[in-house]
C-alpha cells in the first residue's frame, strides 16, 4: 500500500492508541447510563468526570466549567445565541450587539449574519495584512449594547494567533462576556482562561488526536448561560440528552496527552514548520507566506503559489499520496475564495492559488522534504503550461 503523507492535522486528526484504549471499555464492559445509581452506570459517570477534568486542567480551568457538546461549531453557535438571549432577557426591547473580526470560522461568522436578521447589530472588525486584529479596534468598536466580544485564538486558514489577552483584558474592563473559538489552538498552544481573561472557550476532540464528534464549550463560573438542549439534567442542565461516555473518555485522554507533550511538541513542529516554510519560499520563486511569519500556530504552513491553481496542486499532491487543503476543511466545495485571504488582502486569484500544509507530531523531516520536493515538481509543471507565467518570466 502507498504511504501517505498526512499534512491536513488543522482539517482533522488520527485517533491516538491511547485515545481508543480508553475508549473501548465504555463502548462495552461500561456502557451503563452515566445519569444511573447502579454500579455500570456509575463507572461511566467517573470516566466522564475524569475526562471533564483533563480537558479543564489544558487551559487551566475548573471542572464545573466545562460542557461537553458534540464539538467547536455547536459550542460557537450556542454562546453567541445565549449571549444574545441573556443580554436581551435583562434589557427588554433593547437589541444586542456583538463584537468579532472577518477572519472567524463560519460557525461564528454565519451565526452572525443569522441574529442579523433578528437585530442584533454586529461589528465585524477587519485584521491587518498579517491576520491579526488590533485590540485598539475592540475598544473603539464597544457600545453601550455590547453583550458579547468573540475573537479566535488562532485562525484555522493562515495559523495566525490573536492577541487574546488584551482584548480579554479590554472585555473585562468593560464588563462584557469575552469569548475566544480556540479549536485550532487547544491542545496546541499554551492557554490560560484566568491570565487571558476568557469567558467562553470553544473547543473540538479531533483537532487533537481525540475522536470526533464530541467538543466543549468552557463557561466561566458564575456565569448563569442559558441552555443549549433541554431535556433532564445532563451536563449541568445546560445540555441535556445521555452522554457519549466513550467519546468523552477519548476526549480526556487526548487532552491528557496534549498536556504532557504540549512544550516539546511545541518546539519539535515549530523547527519543522520553519524548516518546511523556508525550503517553500527558497525553491519555488514568487511563493508567498500567508498569515504572520512568527506569531503563527507551531504547525501551520499557509502558502500562495502565483500562477497555480490550488485544486490543480490538491489532485496531483494526491496523486503522490500527500494530503493539503486548499484552506478550512469546513469550505471544502465552495466556489468563492477564501474569506480569510481576501480579508489580508490576497487577490481572488491569488487567494484560488494558495494551499495549506498543517504538520503533525508524526510527521518528519524526510516526509517534508518529500512533500516539498513533489510540489516543486508539481509548481513546475503547471507553471510550464501557464501562458501568463511565460509571460512574467520571459
Amino acid at each position: 500500500m502507498k504511504k501517505i503523507y498526512y499534512f491536513d492535522h488543522a482539517a482533522t486528526t488520527s485517533l491516538a492508541p491511547e485515545a481508543l484504549e480508553a475508549m473501548e471499555p465504555y463502548l462495552q464492559e461500561d456502557y451503563g447510563n452515566a445519569s444511573a445509581l447502579y454500579d455500570l452506570g456509575l463507572r461511566a459517570r467517573r470516566g466522564i468526570e475524569a475526562a471533564r477534568k483533563s480537558c479543564a486542567s489544558l487551559i487551566g480551568a475548573g471542572s464545573a466549567e466545562i460542557i461537553f457538546t458534540s464539538g467547536g461549531s455547536e459550542s460557537d453557535n450556542w454562546v453567541l445565541r445565549g449571549a444574545v438571549e441573556m443580554y436581551e432577557a435583562a434589557h427588554p426591547g433593547k437589541h444586542a450587539h456583538i463584537i468579532t473580526t472577518n477572519i472567524e470560522h463560519h460557525a461564528v461568522l454565519n451565526t452572525c449574519k443569522y441574529l442579523m436578521k433578528h437585530g442584533v447589530e454586529i461589528s465585524c472588525l477587519k485584521v491587518d495584512p498579517y491576520g491579526r486584529i488590533d485590540p485598539s479596534d475592540v475598544q473603539q468598536a464597544i457600545q453601550e449594547n455590547t453583550a458579547l466580544i468573540s475573537v479566535m485564538t488562532a485562525n484555522n486558514e493562515i495559523g495566525t494567533i490573536e492577541p487574546i489577552e488584551e482584548i480579554g483584558a479590554i472585555a473585562k474592563v468593560h464588563g462584557i462576556p469575552f469569548h475566544t473559538d480556540a479549536v485550532q489552538a487547544y491542545g496546541h498552544i499554551s492557554i490560560d482562561v484566568e491570565k487571558m481573561h476568557i469567558d467562553f472557550l470553544s473547543a473540538s476532540a479531533h483537532k487533537l488526536n481525540g475522536p470526533k464528534g464530541i467538543g466543549l464549550l468552557y463557561i466561566r463560573r458564575g456565569i448563569h448561560f442559558p441552555a443549549m438542549i433541554f431535556g433532564g439534567e445532563q451536563e449541568n442542565g445546560h445540555r441535556a440528552g445521555t452522554e457519549n461516555a466513550a467519546a468523552i473518555v477519548g476526549f480526556g485522554k487526548a487532552a491528557e496527552i496534549a498536556a504532557a507533550m504540549l512544550q516539546d511538541r511545541i518546539i519539535e513542529e515549530t523547527a519543522l514548520r520553519d524548516y518546511m516554510i523556508g525550503r517553500i519560499l527558497r525553491e519555488i520563486p514568487l511563493t508567498i507566506l500567508n498569515g504572520d511569519p512568527i506569531t503563527r500556530l507551531p504547525n501551520n504552513i499557509n502558502v500562495t503559489i502565483p500562477y497555480t491553481d490550488s485544486e490543480q496542486l490538491l489532485y496531483l499532491l494526491n496523486g503522490r499520496g500527500i494530503c493539503a487543503s486548499a484552506g478550512s476543511a469546513c469550505a471544502s466545495g465552495s466556489i468563492d475564495p477564501s474569506h480569510v485571504l481576501t480579508a489580508i488582502g490576497r487577490s481572488h486569484e491569488d487567494a484560488f492559488s494558495s494551499i495549506r500544509f498543517t504538520i503533525g507530531h508524526e510527521n518528519t523531516q524526510e516526509d517534508v522534504d518529500y512533500v516539498v520536493d513533489a510540489l516543486k515538481d508539481i509548481v513546475g509543471t503547471l507553471r510550464a503550461q501557464s501562458v501568463l507565467y511565460k509571460e512574467r518570466t520571459s
